[in-house]
């Protein structure tokens, strides 16, 4: 099959996630079992490295598996690794922000809108590895240079939501995670 013939219709859209995630830093996850709030700060660097390992071996799979969608409106497992790719990313660039401006204002990102404009489920599943493990060492890095007086910087989301670099870093583990355990079902 080609990738155009893959490529989910309009019908197939996913209903976008307007849930606020922010309760993950009071209490643990009852899906995936990520007790967030337990989660040191300083190992987050190790968490999301382990994390980009597992998902290498999902994108190591069967290609028109990864593209297939297990129901109409839920992402596939190639969906899932985009989406998991590009939150590494947009979260360097959030933690830098928090590291060198005061107070940072985070842009707004529409997660379901870039999926749609990048065309995840389209994407090629070795070049999302690849992307995936550079993002997440990338960000790993950006965790393990924060400095222990940089802890307590902080930053805010465009929708009030406000992060200190160690809750953001608590905060962040959990999406991966928890993808990873909408794809494989397995709970930490």
């Amino acid at each position: 099959m080609t990738t155009a013939e893959n490529a989910p219709s309009p019908a197939d859209a996913v209903v976008p996630d307007t849930k606020d995630w922010t309760w993950v830093l009071e209490r643990p996850c009852p899906d995936c079992g990520l007790d967030t709030p337990g989660v040191v700060a300083t190992d987050v660097a190790a968490m999301v490295r382990a994390n980009a390992d597992r998902w290498l071996a999902v994108l190591a799979g069967d290609e028109e598996e990864l593209r297939r969608r297990p129901s109409p409106g839920v992402w596939s497992d190639l969906e899932y690794a985009c989406h998991v790719r590009d939150v590494f990313r947009l979260f360097l660039v959030r933690l830098n922000l928090m590291l060198d401006q005061e107070d940072p204002l985070f842009a707004n990102w529409d997660q379901d809108e870039t999926a749609v404009a990048e065309r995840y489920g389209e994407q090629r599943p070795q070049a999302v590895a690849g992307e995936l493990a550079e993002a997440a060492e990338a960000l790993a890095a950006g965790f393990e240079a924060v400095a222990a007086g940089q802890w307590q910087r902080t930053g805010n989301r465009s929708d009030g939501a406000r992060f200190t670099v160690e809750s953001f870093a608590r905060y962040l583990i959990h999406d991966p995670v928890h993808h990873l355990y909408d794809v494989t079902g397995e709970r930490v």
